[in-house]
């Protein structure tokens, strides 16, 4: 712990693991071929995941001393040019201090906006540029209009479901505002006649998506931030081959800079070897990407349009307990089975045929979205996705909205906690207003500096009235809220900075059904997990840790 020492309880490992999931003994044993029925020893397999992950980190590695670089150029052939022309130096700080007066007068989130203007302000040369490079989002005309593009021919196959919005606004006038929220700015309707079920662990919920894949009849599609070419990867690698050879359509595609450590640079070329159509987002590549900062976070599957999976779990080991760097790994998920899948499709689609203008994408999308015949489901159900292109936080204002709505309480578990004063204030609001609201975060860093600014969070919020839980068996990546027995959000929006403006997102609302009860009935035996650091983050911090996030915290808004 940072500064004074906060009292842990004293839990037993083995108690923790077991109240909260009950692990198979299968998920321990190694698998033991190469999915072409050659015997693979430990040794084999330890050596080939060594080489893998080393190659990717060597990559990484060498792009980020490529983009270090050429910045580091930009930088000095400024500054050479202003010492020998005193001119280009009064240039630069006009430039500096328009930029300032419009990053003022923006839109945006007083906190990015106070980071950037005091960096141009101290530092003008080097602010300039970083803003020009990452400060702007990021993204190139060219990648917007092919989104916009897309977006003009894929939503209007999305029904309205105008008496579906009028059903659940009259069953609570509290879902009105959220729902409505989603449906106008994120272009999202609301559904019926889907059932859903929550998995309060990412093993039940691979299993589960491994049950439904072997059975796909027409199509599989599947989406995810990190693919780790490991046995976890491998078990349904093997079942979307079987399915292809079947003459099953499959696709899958991953974000390049997520799943870096895990993969070689050949595993496009050995995917589609097995049938498999593969995609990467946004290549990891040396030069100077304006779209390199924002990233696909998303974690989609879908199969036949009539079955859905999504939640905080990415295609690796970690997540399902095969190896624990951080502890006990807690993420969760949900399965969609009905009419509200076709949503999950629509955002898969989007992104498939939005990665490159040099693929070939689809002419038809009929034909993945067909009429579902479900028998009707209680509750209303409205996933939803969210994207830096159209400057709108969907996944903020959904989380912020639950807040305002909420009157008995609203839970929030995150990996990371790095939010904007907006958002602080929400929070703080609703518990002033005498509203039970709780933040679960990590008890075990998977990354300390992210580890440390998230406790920088903590004062503002516990002073308000705001509880803070600490994780204590390991590391929870799960992001969910619920809130008043009624309604509660799944998905893979974290509340930090990266997933809240950055990043390209997914959630999913449901309401008004059993799997609210499941996810809150989960809230509450984590809480007993937990270690309750409210009071000693209210007045316990010494000065120098106050000065510590202080500094962080003024930096938040750049991680």
């Amino acid at each position: 712990m940072e500064g004074k020492t906060v009292p842990h309880k004293e839990v037993s490992t083995d108690q923790d693991r077991s109240s909260i999931n009950k692990i198979p003994d299968s998920v321990n044993d190694a698998e033991n071929n190469n999915g072409n029925g050659d015997h693979v020893t430990d040794s084999e397999k330890t050596v080939e995941k060594k080489t893998s992950v080393k190659n990717g980190i060597v990559r990484m590695i060498l792009v980020l001393l490529s983009l270090v670089l050429e910045v580091a150029v930009i930088f000095l052939l400024l500054h050479f040019a202003g010492s020998k022309a005193g001119w280009i130096y009064s240039i630069i700080h006009i430039i500096s201090m328009i930029l300032v007066l419009m990053i003022y007068g923006s839109h945006r989130t007083a906190s990015i906006r106070m980071t950037w203007i005091i960096l141009i302000l101290v530092l003008p040369i080097v602010g300039t540029v970083l803003y020009f490079l990452i400060g702007l989002n990021g993204y190139t005309i060219q990648m917007r209009k092919r989104y916009v593009r897309l977006d003009k021919k894929l939503f209007p196959l999305l029904p309205e479901n105008e008496d579906v919005f009028r059903r659940a606004s009259a069953r609570s006038g509290r879902l009105t505002g959220v729902m409505q929220y989603i449906r106008k700015n994120a272009g999202y309707p609301v559904y019926e006649n889907t059932r859903v079920t929550y998995y309060d662990d990412a093993l039940k919920g691979l299993e589960a998506q491994k049950e439904e894949l072997a059975k796909a009849e027409h199509f599989i599609f599947m989406e995810y931030h990190a693919i780790e070419d490991a046995e976890s990867w491998h078990e349904i690698r093997d079942i979307l081959a079987e399915r292809a050879g079947a003459g099953v359509e499959v696709r899958i595609f991953y974000d390049d800079m997520g799943s870096v450590g895990f993969i070689t640079t050949d595993f496009v070329k050995r995917t589609k070897a097995l049938g498999i159509q593969c995609r990467v987002f946004n290549p990891f590549t040396p030069g100077l990407n304006l779209f390199l900062n924002n990233r696909d976070h998303r974690k989609i599957t879908v199969i036949d349009g009539k079955v859905g999976f999504t939640g905080g779990y990415n295609l690796a080991n970690e997540y399902f307990h095969r190896t624990e760097p951080y502890g006990f790994w807690k993420d969760t998920g949900i399965r969609l089975e009905g009419d509200a899948v076709r949503s999950l499709t629509i955002t898969f689609l989007e992104m498939w045929n939005a990665i490159s203008n040099k693929d070939k994408d689809d002419k038809d999308y009929s034909k993945y979205l067909p009429s579902v015949s479900f028998p009707k489901a209680h509750g209303f159900v409205q996933p939803y996705a969210d994207s830096p292109m159209d400057d709108i936080p969907v996944g903020e204002d959904v989380y912020m909205s639950l807040a305002e709505n909420a009157q008995d309480y609203v839970w929030y578990i995150t990996p990371y906690l790095i939010i904007t004063d907006e958002m602080n204030h929400v929070l703080s609001l609703a518990a002033k207003r005498g509203v039970d609201v709780r933040i679960i975060t990590p008890g075990i860093p998977d990354k300390k500096i992210v580890y440390s600014l998230t406790r920088s969070y903590y004062n503002g919020l516990a002073r308000n009235g705001v509880r803070i839980f600490e994780f204590t068996p390991g590391f929870c990546h799960a992001k969910m809220c619920v809130s008043d027995d009624i309604v509660a959000v799944c998905g893979t929006i974290n509340l930090d900075y990266r997933s809240l403006y950055h990043h390209f997102e997914n959630g999913c609302l449901y309401a008004d059904c059993q799997a609210v009860m499941d996810t809150k009935r989960d809230f509450e035996e984590t809480f007993a997990l937990c270690n309750e650091v409210t009071e000693y983050y209210v007045s316990g911090r010494g000065a120098l840790m106050r000065f510590k996030h202080m500094l962080l915290r003024l930096a938040a808004p750049l991680m």
